[in-house]
């Protein structure tokens, strides 16, 4: 009878201290046992702009004394890019190594591609430029998987990541659908090692070249800065947030397919309070769906800001015969109407974030390589909170009876992209 009482207060007891965590803190238990790595002394700057990053880049490229390491999925030929070779030239001029990869899918992809006689003029000029996963004939059988990452790593000291390729439309946005929103962020710290091992990695996967030692991962310090401490950038708009704690979530089609899947879904699983979304091709996967819907009926505050436009044909009625669903459930869902948002962020209960190149649909979370970044800080996170709630005042909340003010065509599009959920 004894034994019978303890065990019953044993559970009583653990229930408790398992309602008394927050989810940053089971977040943290839950990579922890995935085997992740979670890394302090890290320094966040949020890059908001596209002029943002690719200044603070160059900036950081110009300083270069060692090595510069590029993972993009495309590099669109037009000013931008043309800046950004330019630059590796010279670099490459004064004896820093240069190694640049590219997709070739992402690059076929693009309006402004980088045809055969330039890349082969750019390697001439002493950067080491790498197609991944050359398409080849019958083509179809090379379109997945494909890179999808957004990885620079500048001698081993400064990492940048996030959702930005390099093009011109980042500053300049497109005429069809106006200005080009996204996120990218730089990092110093342990976890620029975590960034620049993923690159090592595809990099001998597309040359067999194997890149190792302290040159190419020198040690961190482990605490940069206090905790509380923050520091302006030299152009007084990016904040740098010090001494950040950084998890570097890493989505190989082969050893690790279902990261970025369990990474979503487990964020809104123990989301206690609150969920803010934004994500441009708004298609998710079954295991992410349910985790939505599972939050919205517990009582969590899930806002969620969708595209009124897109660059894909079918993809935005898919996001939004989706968004609809969730907002007659009891989510907030709004449509952003200045420009395009290409942003992939989430914050949660305040506490955490991630930040990454993965959309929320099948191909970023079922086919590709990709890399999201958890930050364990309330700073970052409400620096990304104040953002969303910036963007909400261009944009426009899903109301009650919203899908039957579109047209037939409109929700027929809806209806058949939702179905076509596994293959966008």
């Amino acid at each position: 009878m004894m034994k019978r009482a303890f065990l019953c207060f044993a559970m009583f007891v653990s229930v408790i201290i398992l309602d008394a965590q927050t989810s940053d803190s089971i977040m943290a238990n839950h990579l922890r046992e995935r085997g992740l790595n979670i890394s302090d002394g890290n320094s966040v700057r949020l890059l908001t702009t596209g002029h943002d990053k690719f200044e603070d880049m160059f900036d950081a490229i110009r300083e270069a004394k060692s090595f510069i390491h590029l993972e993009y999925f495309n590099f669109r030929n037009d000013s931008i890019a043309s800046l950004l070779f330019h630059l590796l030239v010279q670099k490459a001029k004064e004896g820093v190594e240069v190694r640049a990869l590219y997709d070739a899918f992402g690059n076929a992809s693009n309006n402004k591609p980088i045809k055969s006689a330039m890349h082969d003029s750019i390697r001439a000029l002493g950067i080491d430029l790498v197609k991944f996963s050359p398409l080849t004939f019958p083509w179809v059988n090379r379109i997945i998987p494909r890179d999808h990452r957004k990885i620079v790593v500048i001698d081993g000291k400064i990492a940048y990541t996030g959702g930005m390729n390099v093009a011109d439309y980042y500053i300049d946005g497109i005429p069809e659908i106006g200005d080009w929103h996204d996120m990218h962020m730089r990092v110093e710290g342990e976890a620029v090692n975590d960034l620049h091992e993923i690159f090592c990695k595809m990099w001998y996967k597309s040359t067999g070249e194997y890149l190792m030692g302290e040159k190419y991962f020198p040690q961190h310090p482990t605490n940069v800065a206090d905790a509380s401490s923050t520091n302006i950038s030299a152009s007084d708009r990016q904040i740098t947030h010090c001494n950040q704690r950084i998890s570097i979530v890493d989505r190989d089609p082969k050893y690790t397919a279902d990261a970025i899947r369990d990474l979503f879904s487990e964020m809104l699983n123990t989301a206690q309070h609150k969920v803010l979304i934004i994500n441009p091709y708004f298609v998710p996967t079954h295991r992410v769906r349910k985790a939505l819907k599972k939050a919205v009926d517990r009582g969590v505050d899930v806002q969620i800001l969708l595209s009124a436009k897109s660059d894909i044909p079918l993809t935005p009625e898919a996001s939004h015969y989706v968004g609809n669903n969730l907002a007659k459930r009891g989510a907030k869902v709004y449509l952003y109407h200045g420009g395009f948002h290409h942003t992939k962020i989430m914050m949660v209960d305040d506490l955490y974030c991630t930040v990454g190149s993965s959309n929320m649909d099948s191909r970023s979370l079922r086919c590709d390589y990709e890399v999201n970044t958890v930050i364990f800080s309330k700073d970052v996170t409400a620096e990304l909170t104040d953002l969303f709630n910036e963007q909400l005042k261009s944009s426009t909340i899903m109301e009650k009876g919203y899908w039957g003010t579109r047209s037939l065509g409109k929700r027929f599009q809806g209806w058949f992209g939702n179905l076509l959920t596994p293959f966008l």
